[in-house]
This record gives C-alpha cells, sequence and structure tokens, in this order.
C-alpha cells in the first residue's frame, strides 16, 4: 500500500510535469481528470481506486495500436469545494473525459461544470440517485445505486425477522442518499428506521450518535458514511453495550473499515457492487489478481482497487468502440454500444437511454482476523 505521504508527493509531481495538456489531443496520450480523496479520513477510498484504474491503464498502454490513457489526478480531501475547482481546472486544462470521482458531494459539485463543458464524467465511485436522475447524456455510472444495495440490506435483515432498523448516516448528500434508500426500503414493509444519528463528514465525533441509537435498542444498525466514522460508532456502540449487527453500503471502503477495526470488524456486513477480488471462480478476479501479483505488491487487492481496475477497463472498451478518431462525443457512443458484455463475470449493459451498467449488488462480512467473506 502507498504510504499517504509519498502518494501526496506523487501526486504534486503528476499536477505539476507528468501531462502537458497544452499540446494538441492528437499528439498526447488520453487524459483523464479525476479529483479525489488522496488526503484525510477517507484518503484510502482515493488511493485504493486510483490504484485499481492505473493497474489496469498500464497494462492497456503496455499493448501497441491504440494512444495511451492515463489519469491526471488531483486531491480534494472529500471536500466538496476543493472537488469543484479541481475540476474547473481539470476542464480548463481540457481533460478528455473526467474519471473515478470519489463520493456523493463531492461528485455533485463537480456533475454541474461537467454538464455545462460537455465533458465524459464516467465511473463516480457513488450510488446516489442524485447524480442519475435526471439523466445527463455525459454522465456513465459502473455501479450500482444506493437504492440498490439499502434494499438488499433491508431484505436480508427482515427476511431474518428484524425489523427494528436504526440508521447512522453522514451529514451531507451521501448519507442523505442512503437514508432515503432505507427509508422507501422500509416504507414498502410499512416500517420506518428505528431512530436516526448522523456524524459530520471528516470526523469522527460520534457520541451522541452512539447515545440516541444505542438508546432505541434496534436490531441492527445500517450505516452510510466513511470507513473512519463508521469504525469509531462501531467501536463505541459496542463499547456502550450494544450488540446488534452493523451493515454498511460499499462505499464505507471495505477493506479500509477492516483495517480500521482490527478484530472488531468481526460480523460487520458490507454490501458489494463489483466482484469478490478474493473469488477466484470469477474471471475477473483472476485477472485482477495476476495484474496485482505482477504489480510486485504496489497494488492491495481490495474492493475499491477492483471497482478501479474495472473502470478503466470498461472505459478503454469505450474507446475502442468509439467510431473514428477518439472525441468525447465517439466516446460517448462507444460505451453507449456496450450492451450485455461480459467482464470476466461482471455484465455491463449501456444504451443511448440507459448509463447505469449494472445492478449487482451482494453481502460481504468481515471476520475477525480481517478477511471478507461473500
Amino acid at each position: 500500500m502507498i504510504h499517504r505521504r509519498h502518494f501526496s508527493m506523487a501526486a504534486g509531481a503528476a499536477a505539476l510535469g507528468s501531462f502537458n495538456f497544452a499540446r494538441a489531443q492528437s499528439e498526447a496520450p488520453i487524459v483523464l481528470g479525476q479529483s479525489a480523496p488522496f488526503s484525510g479520513p477517507a484518503a484510502q477510498l482515493g488511493i485504493q481506486f486510483h490504484q485499481g484504474a492505473k493497474l489496469y491503464l498500464d497494462q492497456y498502454n503496455a499493448t501497441p495500436g491504440h494512444r495511451d490513457v492515463r489519469i491526471k489526478f488531483l486531491d480534494d480531501g472529500y471536500e466538496p469545494d476543493r472537488c469543484a475547482a479541481n475540476t474547473k481546472k481539470l476542464i480548463d486544462d481540457d481533460a478528455f473525459a473526467l474519471f473515478g470521482y470519489i463520493g456523493t458531494p463531492t461528485s455533485l459539485a463537480a456533475l454541474p461544470l461537467a454538464v455545462n463543458a460537455k465533458v465524459p464524467f464516467i465511473a463516480p465511485f457513488t450510488g446516489a440517485m442524485a447524480l442519475r436522475e435526471p439523466f445527463q447524456r455525459n454522465v456513465f455510472h459502473l455501479r450500482a445505486s444506493y437504492n440498490d444495495e439499502t434494499a438488499l440490506i433491508v431484505k436480508q435483515l427482515t427476511h431474518l425477522g428484524l425489523k427494528k432498523i436504526a440508521v447512522f448516516y453522514q451529514n451531507d448528500a451521501y448519507g442523505k442518499a442512503g437514508l432515503d434508500g432505507v427509508t422507501l426500503a422500509l416504507s414498502q414493509l410499512d416500517l420506518k428506521p428505528a431512530a436516526l444519528a448522523t456524524v459530520e463528514r471528516n470526523t469522527v465525533d460520534v457520541a451522541a450518535a452512539v447515545k440516541t441509537i444505542v438508546a432505541a435498542r434496534p436490531d441492527a444498525v445500517v450505516q452510510v458514511s466513511a470507513y473512519k466514522s463508521c469504525a469509531a460508532f462501531i467501536r463505541e456502540a459496542r463499547k456502550a453495550g450494544y450488540g446488534g449487527t452493523f451493515y454498511n453500503v460499499s462505499f464505507v471502503g471495505t477493506q479500509a473499515l477492516a483495517d480500521e477495526l482490527g478484530k472488531d470488524g468481526a460480523g460487520v456486513v458490507v454490501t458489494q457492487v463489483v466482484p469478490s477480488p478474493y473469488y477466484a471462480a470469477n474471471g475477473i478476479t483472476r485477472e485482477f489478481n495476476e495484474a496485482v501479483k505482477k504489480s510486485g505488491g504496489s497494488v492491495q487487492s481490495n474492493f475499491s482497487s477492483m471497482e478501479g481496475y474495472l473502470a478503466a477497463k470498461v472505459l478503454t472498451e469505450g474507446l475502442r468502440r468509439a467510431p473514428g478518431k477518439p472525441t468525447r462525443e465517439s466516446l460517448i457512443a462507444g460505451l453507449e454500444s456496450i450492451d450485455r458484455q461480459q467482464f470476466g463475470g461482471f455484465e455491463v449493459s449501456f444504451s443511448p437511454r440507459n448509463h447505469v451498467a449494472s445492478k449487482f449488488v451482494e453481502l460481504s462480512m468481515i471476520t475477525g482476523d480481517g478477511r471478507i467473506r461473500t
């Protein structure tokens, strides 16, 4: 795993010298712009997704017959204002497309800039409906929505007879998107959340939330926040005597959450929207882990890096299908032509009217030794 300080230094070097956007796109590699957290309490999400995407693109660029594809990445610390400033810079520098943005509040800050500039906005690491509705022609999603994830969580819990469900959520657009999904799924069963409590983005001040939710004695807590605050909530809730179960949506960052919790992670459930990097029966898993092995240990195999790898693979398939010289318009057309295509067992379907590639969701569980079971 790359240490954050080293990663920040690499980011700075990339931002300063690796790419010359002033050169005509026909003379230079195709450059994707990415704003993501590479520092702060959500940093592992940006680092791991980027590592997975770069892992695939390094392979892609090593094969002849096409223009190289590279990523210029800027650190936004998971803060919307910084993301908006980064996005403006990337667009002004003529990035071919925006790719792999991390998070709902940040992606929502970038979205109007991308739409106004007609720049493709591809594979944001968020399942919020606000980025999917209304439909935007230049926006493409790889992953299932938070509504899909929370529907599976509620289905699983109620199937087990657990109907008293509380929600701990980040007090921003991301947390509210997850809360909306849980509330919608519960309402279809004539149920309501047993208790609600929030945490501010990029903080771990969970004391008040723990007090509120533990007092309600729910059967389970659905968590919609980033890994540090979710880990803090789990530890403090258990110290307060809570004995129920914890469910998280995929954005939490499963490996990062497991690393934060250590042995305290045993039994924590996380929904996943890409195939398991630990299940070798999947073709994409074998391909991904072979690439990880060849990287010499510079990339960690986990769900977040797997999603980055898949996102880059799908994007380059769109370029391969793009009619004529690669342009933003031809990339959109190329992506829209991907219909029920298998990427090692992960099915991707786009069309001119559908820019959500997948509704795949499954459950995973963290074990006491930090492993992830699906």
